[in-house]
Formats: structure tokens, C-alpha cells, sequence
């Protein structure tokens, strides 16, 4: 049996995809329950996260690939608020740090953008 971080085996786990701008495809596990910004910084994923999942920046926005995007529930109005802040938004724009691993996502696919901006208030 695999084993991850915390010692939670690979049935509990499922398959991110982290694409870059440069389109090199970078893909790792995580662990049921993690949000994707704490799979990326496991797995030294270029997703910056100057807040630390706080829900008070925007730079872990990632835009995700659009046969997962309906599979995630929808944005808070909070998310909403940080997201228009947001370098490159797009349609199918979220932020990392709101985006929870469920076992139905195993598979699910981001791209992360250009460039992030990061204001501070």
C-alpha cells in the first residue's frame, strides 16, 4: 500500500493535474479532503497562496479545466469578492484554497495563470 502524508493510503487519494503556463503538465497526488492549494505547496507547485488559504488574496487562483468546473459546488460570495481581483480571470476562474478534493475529482485538471497580483489592504 502507498502511503502519503499523514499516513493516508491511496484509496483516499486522487490524481491533480497542475498545468503551467508554459503548458508543462505536472501531475500529483492528494489526499482526500486537502484543498488544492495545500497539494500544491506539498508538491512544490508554483501556486503561491500569500495568504495561506485564508480567503484574503487572490493569488492561488487557478482556472480550472472546464469538464471539472461544474463538478466543483459553486463560489462563495467570498471567493466571488477575492476572484475579482484576480490576474487573468476567466469564466471558469476559483481559488485554490477553495477547491476541497473529493473523491469525484480524482483526475481534475488546472491551469495556473501568468501571473498573480497580490494587494495588499
Amino acid at each position: 500500500m502507498f502511503l502519503i502524508k499523514d499516513k493516508v493510503s491511496v484509496e483516499k487519494t486522487v490524481r491533480v493535474r497542475f498545468s503551467n503556463a508554459a503548458g508543462e503538465v505536472q501531475e500529483v497526488l492528494g489526499a482526500v479532503g486537502q484543498s488544492l492549494l495545500e497539494v500544491a505547496h506539498e508538491n512544490d507547485v508554483d501556486l503561491e497562496g500569500a495568504c495561506g488559504g485564508a480567503l484574503s488574496c487572490s493569488t492561488c487562483h487557478v482556472i480550472v479545466a472546464p469538464q471539472w468546473f461544474d463538478k466543483l459546488p459553486k463560489a462563495t460570495e467570498e471567493e466571488e469578492d477575492m476572484l475579482d481581483l484576480a490576474f487573468g480571470l476567466q469564466k471558469e476562474s476559483r481559488l485554490g484554497c477553495q477547491i476541497v478534493l473529493t473523491q469525484a475529482l480524482d483526475g481534475i485538471t488546472v491551469q495556473l495563470p501568468e501571473a498573480s497580483r497580490h494587494l495588499s489592504f
